[in-house]
């Protein structure tokens, strides 16, 4: 066998063996993170060679699903009490825990008249209907609430509220127009720092509880070379600058 044959032979079981470490992991994700999570999955893949299959929903339904076993591998919640609960009920890899971005509330309309720049809308009334997501489910619904009792305009406007399931669902609903106007993640109307339809309030960190998201490691998959991997992507600097581009914070 010539030189060059051996070369061609070395090149092929190498590239069979990179081939044969790539990895699909399966990454339950809050639907508040979706457009910064397929960013980041494409930028995930392209440095890596894994594949991400993620599903989108509420964090509380992927809590219910991980504890009946579900497969997924890695959990990216909108908030730290359902990592919390999942670490206490030993689904969790205690260690692997860590807060990915800090959530950023927003008061969006797409009529790009609508909403002004303090919010004053809300107590002006030139609205029917006001979405929210379920304070009882949904992390950004409850930092609604609180804005809405920091302006003591909850009971006032409480009989308009049209209430999401998740924050997905309320982003649908102002959207479509089932309701004027709504409290929506400022990642779903941002891109690239930039608003990209319609009239927003960004309101202002200290009328709501900081909205936290936690990362954790499921403790099936603790050994899993591939979700170790995913789990550091998340921390590199790379990460930090496209989650900070859909308006979210990070924590110190």
């Amino acid at each position: 066998m010539t030189k060059f044959a051996q070369l061609i032979g070395t090149l092929c079981l190498l590239f069979a063996a990179g081939v044969s470490t790539a990895e699909q992991l399966m990454v339950a994700v809050a639907s508040n993170f979706t457009a910064t999570m397929r960013e980041l999955s494409t930028a995930f893949t392209k440095e890596s060679g894994h594949t991400l299959n993620i599903s989108f929903g509420s964090s509380g339904k992927f809590y219910a699903q991980i504890i009946h076993g579900a497969p997924f591998q890695v959990f990216l919640s909108a908030d730290q009490s359902k990592p919390e609960a999942l670490i206490e009920a030993g689904f969790v890899a205690p260690t692997s825990r860590f807060t990915y971005a800090l959530g950023a509330l927003a008061l969006w309309s797409p009529k790009t008249d609508l909403v002004d720049a303090r919010g004053d809308v809300l107590s002006g009334g030139n609205y029917r209907k006001l979405a929210i997501a379920n304070p009882l489910l949904a992390p950004y619904g409850a930092a609604a609430v609180d804005v809405l009792r920091h302006l003591n305009l909850e009971a006032s406007t409480r009989s308009s509220w049209v209430t999401g399931e998740n924050i997905a669902q309320t982003y649908q609903f102002v959207s479509t127009g089932n309701a004027e106007l709504g409290f929506v993640s400022l990642s779903q109307i941002m891109d690239q720092g930039r608003l990209t339809s319609g009239s927003a309030w960004i309101v202002p960190k200290d009328l709501y509880r900081p909205i936290k998201q936690d990362a954790v490691l499921l403790k099936t998959s603790e050994h899993n070379a591939a979700a170790q991997e995913f789990m550091a992507f998340l921390r590199s600097t790379k990460a930090k600058y496209i989650i900070r581009s859909y308006g979210y914070l990070l924590a110190d």
